[in-house]
């Protein structure tokens, strides 16, 4: 399955510098509001240590970790959720992504001139949230109407629809956002299909000085508190550093980094973050060709896991051989692990742990 988060912000908050940091790109963003028109989209590697642990032992031809696609969305502004700027088709590209990365600025610096005229993360925040909620009410109400009139001839799925739609209306309503409703599974499920905007998983992203790394500054930690609130994460960067780490060589990361007190790029944290939020995670498949991360939902079972590769894989599942990265380390092949009867056979209950290293028995 393919993770698409899409970055968004005010104008001149970061968002661009970031993204190119994310994909290696060259290109800085330009000081002024909608620099970004159209989104530009790339594909980011998840970094994950198994895989080159797996292939100590199980020698390939190469290793293709489990990626994240980030879309780069133009800065909103005030009236986006009414077509304000180019605000209709933002808000199409981010209805299109499974989360949300709020880039938030706080940072100080005279020659990027806010749009707003003052560095302000709650207030930044409130903007976005308020046009994405405007445009969730907007859904809502359109949901109530249409559920309302067929619920009145008596049929029971528009009237379960439309106790949901004037729920999320609501708590819309209250200021809040539809992700921090209390929702039974059935409900959650049935509210994913509504598309709204202010339901998706955030990640705020702090775009702090490089003096303010890494524990970030005031304003970073006034962000902190409100993720807590809503249950959101938050990643704490700076993008002009990320950039430079996009472009060092490789022997000379870790001395920068280290400079910074820093262990890793903040871009590795953020997109691991992403598959927290949106429950996700890895397992792999170890071949001659290839080792490689597949990404799942946590509590996928082995037919749903299989499926990832090809649809054929889960119609036609039989069985699953499963054995463990310790397994691998310990026995050093996959033969010795089958010799000493570490090689497990699970079915089509099984539920695919994080970092399962499979092979699947199927007919098609």
């Amino acid at each position: 399955m393919a993770l698409s988060v899409g970055i968004v912000g005010l104008p001149n908050v970061g968002k661009s510098t970031v993204f190119n940091a994310l994909t290696a790109g060259k290109a800085e963003a330009a000081n002024y509001p909608f620099c970004t028109i159209d989104p530009n989209v790339g594909v980011v590697p998840v970094p994950d240590d198994r895989l080159e642990r797996i292939q100590k032992h199980v020698k390939t031809q190469k290793v293709i970790p489990a990626i994240v696609e980030i879309v780069d969305i133009a800065g909103l502004v005030k009236g986006a959720s009414t077509g304000e700027g180019l605000g209709n088709k933002f808000l199409a590209n981010i209805r299109e992504t499974q989360a949300i990365l709020m880039m938030v600025r706080c940072f100080d610096d005279p020659n990027v001139i806010h749009v707003a005229g003052s560095v302000d993360p709650m207030r930044d925040i409130d903007i976005i949230e308020l046009e994405l909620a405007l445009s969730d009410v907007d859904s809502a109400e359109r949901r109530v109407k249409k559920a309302g009139g067929l619920a009145k001839t008596g049929n029971k799925d528009a009237k379960v629809e439309l106790a949901l739609a004037e729920k999320v209306l609501a708590q819309l309503s209250a200021g809040k956002p539809a992700r921090t409703l209390e929702l039974s599974d059935d409900e959650r499920a049935q509210l994913n299909t509504f598309g709204l905007l202010t339901a998706k998983p955030v990640l705020y992203c702090c775009n702090v000085g490089e003096e303010d790394l890494p524990k970030g500054n005031a304003w970073s930690d006034s962000v902190k508190a409100r993720a807590a609130t809503e249950g959101a994460g938050v990643v704490i960067l700076c993008g002009k550093i990320e950039s430079e780490l996009a472009e060092v060589d490789p022997a000379e990361k870790l001395d920068l980094l280290s400079s910074y007190g820093l262990v890793e790029p903040a871009l590795a944290s953020l997109a691991r973050e992403c598959y927290r939020l949106l429950g996700l995670q890895s397992y792999f498949t170890a071949g001659e060709k290839e080792v490689r991360a597949w990404t799942i939902k946590k509590g996928a079972t082995a037919p749903q896991a299989a499926g990832v590769i090809h649809t054929d894989f889960e119609k036609g599942f039989i069985r699953a051989q499963v054995y463990g990265l310790a397994d691998l380390e310990a026995n050093h092949s996959e033969a010795a692990i089958k010799a000493a009867g570490k090689l497990r056979i699970e079915g089509k209950e099984y539920v695919v742990q994080d970092g399962d290293i499979m092979h699947f028995l199927f007919n098609v």
